[in-house]
């Protein structure tokens, strides 16, 4: 049993599970926008401007400098996690399950996102995977652990996909993409992402699920979009997949701002004065002076 107190000052409201899985824009709804999070200045910047703050895997290439996502533990997902809800109030906040952390059983991957859950405060988890996770996101869903499905390019399979090509090329490719998107949305997901996949085919899943679809280098036809942040930016600049736009170069100014403070600091400019404290030491007061006299 909660209690809310009577005269407590609430926070606003984030939005929930339910108002998520309500936005198809089939039914009138506007498209969604989601983007991924790793620290909290990040989060709070965006909170007021997204619907969904996605604590993605992807932090192992953009924050830790990994290869792929296929190396992040799940300490560094809920490490992250917590961050990010900390520092937002309005977005509603999801955290990916990391490799390895739920493909082995739906009791293993219960556990870990159990963790995930409680030590965050997050609303929900997403998995990578079709047909073959429906049973484990069935199996979370009905001990009380909401589920964002993820279709078509599912970079946690990358040496199984042989690179991070574009998926549904062939006939058979796409028919198995369709199938595990409904298969996923079937067993209770909330929502699914279609990441890199034909624009044809992402356009169908979208028509064909009675949940919302999020696209990544998918459709405009999707109920919503998801980017990582770090590419929207211009922070992560080694390369740039072709379904990125980027709204900043944040990267370049980032550069051109520490070769400017490195010159001043080794031509001797800064600090100036400004940037120092020079006020003089005050005289402490003695406890005789400091004594009122009282009044009769």
């Amino acid at each position: 049993m909660s209690t809310v107190p009577q005269n407590s000052k609430m926070k606003p409201a984030r939005l929930t599970i339910r108002d998520l899985s309500a936005r198809k824009v089939s039914a009138g709804a506007a498209p969604m926008v989601w983007l991924t999070a790793y620290s909290a200045p990040t989060a709070r910047a965006m909170d007021p401007h997204v619907d969904v703050i996605l604590v993605g895997d992807s932090l192992g290439m953009t924050v830790y400098g990994m290869d792929s996502t296929l190396t992040v533990t799940l300490d560094m997902m809920i490490a992250h996690g917590q961050a990010v809800v900390r520092a937002s109030e309005n977005a509603c906040v999801i955290v990916d399950m990391p490799f390895g952390s739920y493909q082995a059983s739906p009791v293993d991957a219960y556990k870990s996102a159990a963790r995930v859950m409680a030590e965050t405060g997050c609303a929900a988890v997403k998995m990578e995977g079709g047909a073959e996770m429906a049973e484990t996101i069935r199996f979370l869903l009905e001990r009380g652990i909401p589920v964002v499905g993820h279709v078509g390019l599912t970079p946690q399979s990358v040496n199984r996909f042989g690179g991070y090509r574009a998926q549904g090329r062939t006939t058979v490719e796409a028919k198995k993409i369709m199938a595990d998107a409904k298969a996923v949305a079937d067993a209770g997901a909330f929502a699914v992402v279609i990441e890199k996949t034909l624009e044809p085919l992402a356009r169908a899943i979208t028509a064909a699920l009675p949940v919302p679809t999020i696209g990544i280098g998918a459709s405009p036809a999707c109920d919503g979009q998801v980017l990582v942040v770090d590419d929207v930016i211009g922070v992560f600049d080694l390369f740039k997949p072709k379904f990125v736009k980027r709204y900043a170069e944040v990267g370049a100014a980032m550069r051109k701002a520490v070769a400017a403070y490195a010159a001043e600091v080794r031509a001797g400019t800064f600090p100036t004065l400004e940037h120092c404290f020079t006020d003089s030491p005050k005289k402490p007061v003695s406890k005789k002076a400091a004594k009122k006299p009282s009044r009769k």
